[in-house]
């Protein structure tokens, strides 16, 4: 492992905040940090006029890049498919001129209204979380980039209620500190099916 900080970019996109619960906290509390970059897409461009200069710019300049977003119709919001469709080109992400990702680490922090038993074979949304984000999992296969297990919390709504937001946001914080000071192991984190439910098997002290 490398003594150098990892630069952390974490693209937020929640387009009905003043209902958020969770994913507007989660993405305060990402504050703060010398080595991490917060961007509220929504506020940034909401016409969804996307300055892809500018955002292929900061993913160069990032070692990991995060997507945070409530998981809408097991999906991602529009404005965040909407910024990989337009920065995310070819030439600059994947095909033969296209490397400027490779070797950078991928995850997604989010939150769903299930219950945790509803998202597998068996439950109401028949498939797991990480099987849902099969999408941007290729993504980052495509473009070179480690996908990690998803950062996620369920049954989002009644979080607040059950008292299980403050816990996890200090999870998220202590992931992004050993993100930073290269203490995640990158290896299991890969294969995991969530990564908030095994941090003391990932972060290494």
């Amino acid at each position: 492992m490398s003594d150098s900080q990892n630069k952390v970019l974490i693209l937020f996109a929640h387009p009905s905040q003043n209902r958020s619960e969770i994913n507007v906290p989660l993405f305060n509390a990402s504050k703060g940090f010398n080595h991490v970059t917060t961007v509220d897409l929504y506020a940034e461009y909401p016409s969804f006029r996307i300055d892809i200069d500018k955002e292929q710019q900061r993913l160069r300049d990032h070692d990991v890049i995060v997507f945070m977003f409530p998981l809408y119709w097991y999906s991602t919001p529009s404005l965040l498919k909407e910024w990989q469709d337009l920065v995310l080109e070819y030439g600059f992400a994947y095909g033969s001129e296209g490397k400027a990702l490779v070797g950078k680490k991928f995850l997604c922090a989010l939150t769903a209204g299930g219950s945790e038993s509803s998202y597998r074979k068996e439950g109401f949304n028949h498939f797991t979380i990480r099987q849902l984000l099969q999408p941007l999992e290729q993504m980052a296969e495509l473009t070179g980039m480690e996908f990690l297990a998803p950062f996620a919390l369920f049954g989002a709504g009644t979080a607040t209620e059950e008292q299980r937001v403050v816990k996890h946001l200090e999870n998220w914080r202590r992931v992004l500190v050993a993100i930073a000071e290269n203490k995640l192991d990158y290896d299991v984190a890969s294969k995991l099916s969530k990564l908030n439910h095994s941090l003391d098997l990932v972060i290494t002290e």
